[in-house]
């Protein structure tokens, strides 16, 4: 087994909306006023917050009010919690739990659990050994490990409730993603789609962490949990075992499709909302069909997991464009009528809104630059494939836009319902690719293909857009040296924050995009950023210092700029990343004076 430095070298291949929009629903599942208790900070994934001592008029004198070194140098990707007067932090592998006191003075350890995950894990870490987050729920603090472990964590004293393992690191199982807590159950997904693992959501019971349900994204009806409940809006998604006869023979056991990203929850329609990963190995040569279900998103029952919609973003996935982005849920007025949409930017460049009752696509527009496809056929909802750019063996595909990261990776938008805008984090990059044959081995890399990335059209290679989803355009952009792979926040003072892999953390006015404030951290960002009031009644914003996760590997895994196929490639795009920042692990707080 390969340690994850040799791993990622082996990759080498309030002012009031006008009529048209409402605001996003506050749920039971909402943080508290003034806390953050789950990365998105609610069900319906906005990263929004209420808080408004901070705004566009006074955020220039936003300054430090402490800091707290992790003790790692690891991509940080999570998100700070804050539940009462405690903020809880998550690190990178080794995935250690931090309980901070807000209460007293520089915020000192309350107490720390070390989770002590098998050291293997970061073998078969795909790209870099990345944690998004923990999330609190009823005096407890949940949170998945490397090796593919759930943890249940007493809030109040880090005591142990129980731990889960739910995957397999022989198999190339890892799990990176933030679980999500709704009616009891804890839901949590797997990593792995580069080394052909079959991917699942898995429900937990809250209280014991035994097993409730789980449910795979390729194979027959009855493992996807496809039943009577099951109506899809296009007819190209319906039909029997669409699993399995998507597939080429068995290859929808090692055909990837994942859940590492968000997860997203209406408490109205009760229904659990979330995307699945790209599938194996990514020579889609191997592999001709749809290949159900990956790329795609699914609408949940949380009780018993069985499916009410599907859709697939990316049928056939040509270039690891995943599915797994935030679902971001809002009530919309669109055509005069309100409706309850889904609002997800996918890694193909599309922005979609879709109706979440049924999953039909409402509307699908660019807001990154694309040359894959020639639009979203709105009455199949199929993306128009560019036959050009489709990659093929033995020949060298130029001009792949966007990248395999896509138009946007994991890194989550923030809504404001002042100001009717989604703030999106993203990336402007393209690729070369040549494709080969590849062969499964559990545990090892599955891929047949070699990519280098570059940066896109303009030479930036970082984006944030506030995009207008009932207007279908972009408000205003503004551009970044290297991709933006942090989250971003949105607040009620008008301000956005977001940071960027050389270590600014910086807010803009979030209604001209205008820069109000940068701070210079440490390391890079690739952290979400959280907000929250503390004990003394301030307004504090917070976010993890530390760069890594697949843009920032090239610095977190000292790899060498030389080798432009080096993690899957987008050490190409990142050369000068080194001579930018450096690796770090610090939480910075910042507040008025």
């Amino acid at each position: 087994m390969v340690d994850a430095l040799r791993f990622l070298v082996l990759l080498s291949p309030a002012v009031l909306l006008g009529p048209a929009a409402l605001e996003a629903q506050t749920t039971p599942g909402d943080s508290p006023d003034g806390q953050w208790v789950m990365p998105a900070g609610n069900y319906a994934s906005t990263r929004y917050s209420a808080l408004d001592q901070i705004t566009r008029d006074n955020v220039s004198r936003l300054r430090p009010a402490w800091t707290f070194d992790t003790g790692f140098d690891r991509g940080h990707e999570a998100a700070p919690l804050v539940v009462g007067s405690t903020m809880y932090v998550v690190t990178p592998y080794p995935n250690v739990l931090f309980a901070l006191d807000l209460s007293r003075p520089g915020a000192p350890v309350k107490w720390k659990y070390e989770s002590a995950p098998a050291p293997s894990a970061q073998g078969v870490a795909c790209c870099d050994v990345v944690n998004r987050g923990a999330v609190y729920d009823d005096g407890t603090i949940y949170f998945n490990t490397l090796d593919a472990q759930t943890v249940a964590v007493d809030a109040a004293t880090g005591v142990e409730h129980w731990k889960t393992m739910v995957g397999d690191i022989n198999k190339g199982e890892t799990m990176t993603m933030a679980p999500l807590v709704v009616k009891g159950k804890v839901l949590v997904g797997n990593s792995g789609g580069e080394l052909g693992v079959r991917g699942w959501l898995t429900a937990l019971d809250a209280r014991t962490g035994r097993l409730a349900w789980r449910a795979y994204h390729t194979g027959p009806d009855r493992d996807v949990r496809i039943g009577a409940r099951f109506r899809p809006y296009y007819p190209g998604d319906s039909g029997t075992d669409l699993g399995v006869s998507s597939w080429p023979g068995t290859a929808w056991q090692t055909g990837g499709g994942g859940a590492w990203g968000w997860i997203s929850y209406d408490p109205a329609l009760d229904l659990i909302y979330y995307g699945t990963a790209n599938p194996g190995p990514w020579n889609a040569e191997m592999r001709p069909g749809d290949n159900k279900w990956t790329a795609a998103v699914f609408a949940r029952d949380p009780d018993t997991g069985d499916a009410v919609w599907a859709y697939q973003w990316n049928p056939h996935d040509l270039f690891d464009y995943d599915g797994v982005n935030e679902m971001v849920l809002l009530d919309l007025v669109i055509g005069g009528r309100p409706r309850k949409v889904l609002v997800h930017p996918d890694r193909n460049g599309y922005l979609y809104v879709l109706d979440r009752v049924s999953g039909e696509v409402i509307s699908a527009d660019p807001f990154g630059y694309i040359t894959t496809t020639a639009g979203v056929d709105l009455k199949t909802g199929r993306p128009v494939e560019v036959p050009s750019k489709e990659p093929r063996t033995g020949t060298t595909v130029r001009g792949i836009c966007p990248a395999a990261p896509g138009a946007k990776d994991w890194q989550p938008s923030a809504w404001s319902p002042r100001t009717g805008l989604l703030y999106i984090p993203h990336q402007n990059l393209c690729q070369d690719e040549e494709t080969s044959a590849a062969n499964y081995i559990a545990g090892t890399p599955y891929l047949g293909a070699t990519v280098k990335m570059y940066a896109g059209p303009g030479g930036y290679r970082g984006v944030v857009t506030a995009w207008d989803p009932v207007g279908r355009h972009a408000a205003w952009e503004t551009h970044e040296r290297f991709p933006v792979w942090s989250g971003a926040l949105a607040t009620a003072g008008d301000v956005v924050f977001y940071g960027t892999m050389e270590g600014w953390f910086k807010a803009l006015d979030a209604r001209s995009g205008k820069e109000l404030w940068r701070y210079r951290t440490g390391s890079g960002i690739i952290g979400q950023p959280t907000t929250y009031r503390g004990p003394d009644g301030k307004q504090y914003v917070a976010v993890l210092s530390g760069v890594g996760g697949w843009a920032g590997a090239v610095v977190s895994g000292d790899l060498d700029v030389r080798d432009s196929s080096a993690a899957l490639g987008f050490v190409n795009a990142v050369k000068d990343l080194p001579q930018a920042t450096k690796k770090g692990g610090m939480l910075y707080v910042f507040a008025l004076p």
